[in-house]
């Protein structure tokens, strides 16, 4: 079978709406894909300003947002297919929106993007809310790609993605699991805009920065660390408690960038090693991780973790541009072909529910 979708994602990072057009084929349960064409397009400063006050808003005025920001995505997406040549190609919108609240142990996540407003602009099917069903079965509805990266990306037991959230996933003999690590390029990207760029250009500010030692203990002593897995961190953990934590420090910006940066190799060289203990019974080989995300191109970053994965014996693999910057919304198509099958689109392993289940909302955006 063939199949033709878009994914959308828009990360915590808030540096744009990735957009994927993906042809996937699957015979005999074999998937493969072709990414066809993908772009981030990044937000405006009105959007920028919307989205990072989200939040703040009352409830009829989330809601006003909501639905403008779904009628947006779904603008976004006619420019694209007409931008691409895709008209009459595309069978399946999947979009994972922008989260705003994740509360799971209150039975609540919630992403911008009305569903409904994307299938109405766009005139083509649509699948949202690919989280709510997890929530509601008592899990933490993230992470979301794993189901995707198994089946996409089986030949790597180790995959980390260094969004606005770093995650890590293992396939484990006892199952597949995954959860968040800790605050990233979110946080980071906070930082960059003290020195007014929108990101730390090849980790140049964190390069010339140095460890503030008092300041990277305090951060690794916060609770989340010790909290065993299932688990998963909303956007306000990155922005709420651990860039306050750095600049109530008094921490000049590229001591603040290079200490966030230790933070952040140490939390995945912990976690990687206690996954590798799981793993070590069935590896053969040198463990190989794949690692995707926008961090993959902050030089110093990945400088910084593979010395610090080296004694584990960890081989990083970074794939193509392509597959780096949009395996997210790569994923988020595949699980919308998944729910237009009826086929489970999360693992309870992963997220503590009580059952894998069928994620997603359809919204029938062509003209019957």
């Amino acid at each position: 079978m063939e199949y033709r979708a878009i994914g959308l994602m828009s990360g915590s990072s808030l540096d744009g709406l990735d957009v994927a057009f993906v042809v996937f084929r699957e015979t005999g349960g074999k998937w493969s894909y072709e990414i066809e064409a993908a772009e981030c397009l990044p937000y405006d400063a009105e959007w920028l300003q919307k989205l990072k006050g989200a939040t703040e808003l009352s409830a009829k005025e989330y809601l006003i947002l909501h639905s403008a920001y779904g009628k947006y995505t779904g603008q976004q997406v006619l420019h694209f297919i007409e931008k691409h040549n895709l008209q009459h190609r595309v069978q399946i919108i999947a979009s994972h929106g922008h989260t705003t609240f994740h509360e799971p142990a209150m039975g609540m996540t919630a992403q911008l993007g009305d569903g409904a407003a994307i299938a109405a602009v766009s005139g083509i099917n649509t699948i949202s809310d690919l989280r709510a069903m997890d929530v509601a079965l008592g899990g933490q509805g993230a992470p979301i790609v794993p189901l995707g990266e198994k089946l996409l990306f089986s030949g790597y037991p180790l995959l980390l993605n260094l969004g606005g959230i770093a995650n890590l996933s293992a396939a484990l003999p006892t199952g597949y699991i995954a959860y968040d690590i800790c605050p990233a390029n979110r946080v980071l990207n906070m930082l960059a805009n003290e020195k007014g760029a929108e990101y730390d250009q090849d980790g140049q500010i964190a390069r010339s920065g140095f460890v503030r030692d008092e300041a990277l203990a305090e951060l690794n002593r916060l609770s989340y660390y010790s909290e065993p897995y299932p688990k998963s961190l909303a956007n306000d953990f990155g922005t709420e408690i651990v860039y306050p934590l750095l600049k109530k420090r008094n921490l000049g910006t590229s001591d603040a960038m290079r200490t966030m940066t230790e933070h952040i190799v140490i939390q995945i060289t912990r976690n990687t090693g206690r996954l590798l203990s799981k793993l070590s019974s069935e590896l053969n080989t040198q463990p190989k991780m794949l690692v995707t995300g926008g961090g993959t191109l902050n030089t110093f970053l990945m400088e910084r973790l593979a010395n610090s994965l080296k004694p584990l014996g960890v081989e990083m693999v970074v794939p193509d541009l392509q597959t780096i910057q949009y395996k997210e919304a790569l994923i988020m198509a595949l699980l919308g072909v998944l729910r237009w099958r009826e086929e489970n689109t999360v693992f309870h392993t992963v997220t503590g529910s009580s059952r894998s289940s069928i994620g997603g909302a359809v919204w029938i955006g062509q003209d019957a």
